[in-house]
């Protein structure tokens, strides 16, 4: 029959030990920390035939979103596969859906994960993996509905249920219902004051609703918590740093950037990600950041034809574009255009809509080219999210498109950005000074002086 995990689901392992591995990888999984995947890995030395390892080591591997660890990730599911006559029906499905995602079907791995967890919603490895790939593929409802779905399953004597909190936390802000969001992440911070992904997740609100200090606040007063002996922390620092950005503190965002953002390896990780759109939002406001677009391209260049997901060729378009990388933004375009033609599947989708165009305008712009990059980034804006991550990292679409506006002189067009955007977040200190700036151009003094009131005065109170 095989043993239950921890909480309660179905395996066919009958090695307890191999269980409580697996138990330790996957909190160390949720908490973001440790190396999970070198964790199980003892496991499956031991016990080669734990299908639940296998399908484990799997999953994490692909959810790095990074190619080169695509081999390794059928490797694994090709060993549980060949153990599928002694694994149970839940196993089947977590197999299924890795191979619906090595064929590039993310939303045939979600439907699988979400089969598994209709069946057995305390299946925690389903339920985080079927929501980073919501993630991936910026579907917010379901981010937040997915956790709605299980947690009448969840209390808290099932271990992992803080967790589940604040994937729910996040899903929450995502579809912008920030008031109970807040509420929910800072729940999972009080169950684990460790909980990097709560804490994350009420970073999120205080972002979306321009709460500067609060944010600040947040961050810096649970450094010790978030910040060492985590793999969360570059994006956790990159939070801190779009609080003071805000605020006009580029002294302080180019010290967080230099001292913590900053990596010095030479390996392409999801951090440098957090790297390029720190330096990109930089560039959108004419700072000089020298050299760190050299470094940050030296380390892309060689994966620029490594088209895996639109959204990181987003971010590595903007190193080639910020460093005058003319050969490797043409690799990647090139290699995506190529993808898209050659291959099926989600990122083939997301690369046509949104991928390429946003990459075209992201090199419209470092050439100057501010026409084009209005054009091009007009057209996609609304459906951005196709390509997936948060609303607050999508964010720099918008940002560009507005500075391109203001550098074409298309002013009007500026001018009902901004608008939009005041009426959302009210409060940003750097929205009231672009605005200001618009007016300016459109001459209307006496709106320009207003906005640069505004601005003082919310930097004053802050």
């Amino acid at each position: 029959m095989g043993l239950l995990d921890a909480r309660g689901v179905p395996t066919s392992s009958e090695n307890q030990a191999s269980l409580d591995i697996l138990e330790v990888a996957l909190m160390d999984n949720l908490a973001i920390r440790g190396d999970p995947v070198a964790t199980i890995d003892k496991a499956l030395a031991a016990d080669p035939g734990f299908v639940m390892g296998h399908c484990f080591h799997a999953q994490m591997q692909l959810l790095a979103m990074e190619k080169s660890r695509l081999p390794d990730a059928a490797r694994a599911i090709e060993m549980a596969e060949a153990l599928t006559g002694n694994a149970n029906d839940r196993e089947r499905g977590h197999i299924a859906a890795v191979r619906a995602w090595l064929r590039g079907d993310l939303e045939g791995a979600v439907l699988h994960w979400e089969n598994l967890l209709i069946q057995h919603p305390r299946d925690l490895l389903a339920l985080f993996s079927a929501h980073m790939t919501d993630f991936y593929l910026g579907d917010s409802m379901q981010l937040r509905d997915r956790a709605a779905r299980v947690l009448r399953a969840w209390d808290e004597s099932v271990p992992g249920y803080g967790f589940v909190l604040g994937l729910y936390s996040f899903g929450l802000e995502e579809a912008g219902d920030y008031g109970h969001a807040e509420d929910l992440g800072r729940e999972a911070v009080e169950i684990n004051p460790k909980d990097v992904y709560a804490i994350h997740s009420v970073a999120h609100v205080m972002e979306m609703q321009g709460r500067q200090r609060d944010g600040i606040d947040w961050m810096t007063n649970r450094e010790t918590d978030w910040a060492p002996d985590t793999n969360f922390a570059i994006h956790l620092w990159w939070h801190l740093a779009l609080y003071h950005l805000d605020l006009g503190r580029i002294d302080k965002v180019l010290d967080i950037y230099d001292n913590q953002i900053r990596q010095k390896s030479s390996d392409i990780s999801l951090e440098e990600l957090d790297a390029a759109a720190m330096l990109w939002r930089l560039n959108l406001m004419g700072i000089d950041v020298g050299d760190r677009w050299n470094e940050l391209a030296d380390k892309w260049e060689p994966s620029a034809e490594d088209t895996l997901y639109a959204f990181n060729d987003m971010h590595a378009m903007m190193t080639f574009a910020g460093g005058g990388r003319d050969m490797a933004a043409a690799r990647l375009l090139g290699a995506a255009a190529s993808y898209v033609t050659e291959r099926g599947g989600t990122n083939a989708k997301m690369t046509r809509e949104v991928g390429i165009p946003v990459c075209r305008a992201l090199l419209a712009f470092s050439r100057g080219d501010y026409k084009t990059t209005v054009d091009l980034l007009s057209a996609v804006r609304y459906k951005s999210f196709v390509f997936g991550g948060s609303y607050a990292q999508r964010d720099v679409i918008n940002l560009t498109l507005i500075e391109a506006a203001i550098r074409a002189k298309r002013y009007n067009l500026a001018h009902a950005l901004l608008a939009e955007r005041t009426a959302l977040k009210p409060t940003s200190p750097l929205t009231w000074k672009t605005m200001a700036r618009v007016l300016d151009g459109l001459n209307d003094v006496s709106g320009a002086q207003k906005c640069w009131g505004k601005a003082d005065q919310l930097l004053a109170a802050s």
